[in-house]
Parts: structure tokens; C-alpha cells; sequence
């Protein structure tokens, strides 16, 4: 183990111990980085949909969960096997850690890597109950474990609250509109869908250079939230039938490239529609195992085009994280605007109340 003398690190940590149950604050032991594992002190963690889905029981059953995965902090120690990252670095963490040897990666597509890697080691409360690190991950906590191949150096010029966001769900819809839905200059996009994600593929297709942009919600403060990224037109769905307003934007054309960021059958069919003839969907909202979609098969063939879903934007981390957190020191990439709020970690359980309010696009655990 390289870079500290061997030893447990008792640390606070936030924990779903069960379905439904609120989050607590509690004390979580975390070890010393063993063979290819870093420990890593966390500055910052967004509160993220998906945590919240840990919580309520939506992505497994593994309680007690260590939340947290959208992050970013300094390398304490890595341990034995370690290459290319030592203690003092600065690191956003990411959950596809790549392993380079898969059939994906053969192939040059290590972004669908099929046997991405967590740390080995686990963490534990202090009376010895093994946790489950959200995504690999556990960044709820003043100090995680992760497999070191799950750390991406980036610039220490760039404030970790901004760097963390990279982690999930800007990462996410910016990935959505830039590496699966490939955007291209003087592109017509619509996002259905106006959350974090979303939002992130309207600043997405406006840093493609995008000539028209059209965010689709059912909330103007989300809505809002769009026009201040990037987006040229807003349309209310609750109000107007998005697909006849998104057609009316478009010359009656439908949109080059529509990213659905709900993961609902309805929303889905209306981005279907939305698009323009040989156009383009991209699925990253995240649907649920029940939801199921029909489409008439003889517009799926009529109408051309691609259907995609994107899973973490189809970002390469290693590739991804420096050039964006570069965009943002140079100006070109406002991230500082998705946060809402800065909190500390004992008020994860209300900003959680505040995402299902709509009322944040993102709130930031600072440590």
C-alpha cells in the first residue's frame, strides 16, 4: 500500500438502512486501499434521482446502502498496483471504471464496457455490517473506497461542488446530446424532460452549436431553468400537445435529434413523433422494470432513422471529464449553474424532499 501507514478510517457517512426509511447519519469504517483501490477524502457529492432510488428499494435490496456516487475529491492512498495516480490528485468518480480486456473494449467501445470494477474491499459500520456503496461508489461520506481505475484526474483549478456534477447526471444529458445523440452544427434538438439530465442535454446540444433547441416540461421553473442553458424555445406540456408545437418549430419538420429525459412510454412516444423523418431519439431517462412501449411497427420502419438509448451519456471518462472540466475553466461550459444549494451531510433526507418537489436542479453535499 503506497502513500500512508496501514489503518481504518472511521468517517461520517449517510446510509439507507432500509426500504423507504430516511437517511441517517452514521459512521462508517472505511479500509486502507488494498491491490488496485484508492481511498479518496470526498469534497463533493450532488444529491442524485438515483440515490434516491437506492433508497426507496428501486435498484436492489443489498440495505444497508453507503449513498453518494456523484463526486469529487483528493486521492488519499492507492494501494499496491496503482499506476498514474498518487495521493494529492484531483479526481471526479466515475462508475464505469473499465476494464480493457471485455468485448466492448476489444472492440474500441470501452463506454459500453461490459465488466466495468468496483474496490474489492468493503466498507462497514462500526459494529462490522458490510454496506453497499451506491454505484461502486458511497460518496456520502467524508472518505470512500473506490477501484482506482474509478478516479479521473482532472484540473485542481476547478472547484469540486462543479466537478462532482460530471460524476452522474450532467455527465449524463451532456453525454445524451453529444456522444449518443451526436448533435451536430445547425441541428434542430428537442429535450423532453427539463430536470438535471435534461437540462444538461439542452447545454449539450447548445455547445454543439445547435441552431434551435426546444425544452419540453410541464413546470416553467424548469423550463426556465432550460432557457438560462441554452434552449431557443419552450413549450409546456401540460398546456399544448408537444409534439404539434415541436413540429410548428421545426417547419412541420419534427426535430433532428429529440432526447426523452423522463424514461416514461408516454414521453418516449411523443419524442418518437417529435422527430424529424430519418431523425434521431435518445432514451436516457431511466424507466422502471413494469413500464412497457407500443408503437405501430410500421412507423418504426417509415419513419427511418435511429432509436438509441444512452447510458451514462456514453461517456469515457478518462477522454470526457478533461475536456468538459477544460470547456468550464476556458467559459464555454456554465456548470456552475445547476447548483441549486450546498449542504452538509446531514441534510441529504430534505434535499431529497426538494428534488421530488422540483424545486433544485441539483443540491451539493460539501465536506
Amino acid at each position: 500500500m503506497k502513500g500512508m501507514d496501514s489503518m481504518a478510517h472511521e468517517v461520517k457517512g449517510v446510509i439507507a438502512r432500509s426500504k423507504g426509511a430516511p437517511v441517517e447519519l452514521t459512521t462508517v469504517v472505511v479500509p486502507d486501499p488494498g491491490l488496485g483501490e484508492a481511498l479518496v477524502r470526498i469534497q463533493a457529492c450532488g444529491v442524485c434521482h438515483t440515490d434516491l432510488h437506492y433508497r426507496e428499494g428501486g435498484i436492489g435490496e443489498d440495505f444497508p446502502y453507503l449513498l453518494g456516487h456523484e463526486a469529487a475529491g483528493v486521492v488519499e492512498a492507492v494501494g499496491d498496483g496503482v499506476s498514474g495516480l498518487e495521493a494529492g490528485d484531483f479526481v471526479i468518480l466515475n462508475w464505469r471504471a473499465v476494464c480493457g480486456q471485455c468485448r466492448a473494449c476489444r472492440r474500441g467501445r470501452p463506454w459500453y464496457c461490459f465488466s466495468t470494477h468496483n474496490a474489492t474491499q468493503k466498507m462497514t459500520l462500526t459494529d462490522g455490517t458490510v454496506l453497499s456503496p451506491a454505484l461502486g461508489i458511497g460518496a456520502f461520506a467524508e472518505k470512500t473506497l473506490v477501484a482506482a481505475g474509478q478516479c479521473t484526474k482532472v484540473s485542481s483549478q476547478v472547484k469540486p461542488e462543479v466537478a462532482g456534477l460530471l460524476g452522474c447526471g450532467v455527465m449524463a444529458g451532456l453525454g445524451a446530446a453529444l456522444n449518443t445523440g451526436q448533435v451536430g452544427r445547425g441541428d434542430s434538438v428537442a429535450v423532453i424532460g427539463c430536470g438535471g439530465v435534461g437540462c444538461a442535454a439542452v447545454l449539450g446540444a447548445r455547445l454543439a452549436g445547435a441552431s434551435k433547441i426546444i425544452a419540453v416540461d410541464i413546470d416553467d421553473r424548469k423550463l426556465a431553468w432550460a432557457r438560462e442553458l441554452g434552449a431557443t424555445d419552450t413549450v409546456n406540456s401540460r398546456e399544448t400537445d408537444p409534439v404539434e408545437q415541436i413540429r410548428a418549430l421545426t417547419g412541420d419538420n419534427g426535430a433532428d435529434v429529440v432526447i426523452e429525459a423522463v424514461g416514461r412510454p408516454e414521453t418516449y412516444t411523443q419524442a418518437f413523433y417529435a422527430r424529424d423523418l430519418a431523425g434521431t431519439v435518445v432514451l436516457v431517462g431511466v424507466p422502471t422494470p413494469d413500464m412497457r412501449l407500443e408503437l405501430p411497427l410500421l412507423d418504426v420502419f417509415g419513419r427511418g432513422g435511429a432509436l438509441k438509448s444512452s447510458w451514462y451519456g456514453d461517456c469515457l471518462p478518462d477522454r470526457d471529464f478533461p475536456m468538459l472540466t477544460d470547456l468550464h475553466l476556458a467559459g464555454r461550459l456554465p456548470l456552475e449553474k445547476f447548483v441549486s444549494e450546498t449542504i452538509a451531510l446531514d441534510a441529504v433526507e430534505e434535499a431529497f424532499a426538494k428534488m421530488q418537489r422540483g424545486e433544485v436542479l441539483r443540491s451539493l453535499v460539501t465536506l
